[in-house]
């Protein structure tokens, strides 16, 4: 299983807001909501536009290029069943936001 990586500082990503971050060379979106992170594959599964840049609203994110969301939990679209985004473990140990994504081959 592969390690978890430091890919920010608690307060470098504003509250409902995303940044993204290159992890086990993956682009990850890591968000900040309601006082917890959440990390998705950047790409979205439709047409792989970054999510990072999208509009949080709640606990969603909303892609910018067709406006669908996928929740921040899991990576579940509400617009269209079946379609997911990845979601990656996130933990925060002291100051450090920390993001853990399986090696691919």
């Amino acid at each position: 299983m592969a390690d978890f990586v430091t890919v920010a500082k608690a307060g470098e990503i504003p509250e409902g807001k995303g940044r993204r971050f290159t992890v086990a060379r993956r682009e990850i979106a890591v968000f900040h909501v309601g006082g917890r992170y959440y990390a998705l594959d950047d790409r979205c599964p439709h047409m792989g536009a970054s999510l990072a840049v999208g509009e949080v609203r709640e606990d969603r994110v909303i892609c910018l290029r067709h406006l669908w969301a996928f929740r921040l939990a899991d990576g579940s679209s509400p617009d269209v069943p079946g379609l997911e985004a990845e979601t990656f473990d996130v933990r925060v140990r002291g100051e450090d936001i920390q993001v853990r994504v399986p090696e691919t081959a």
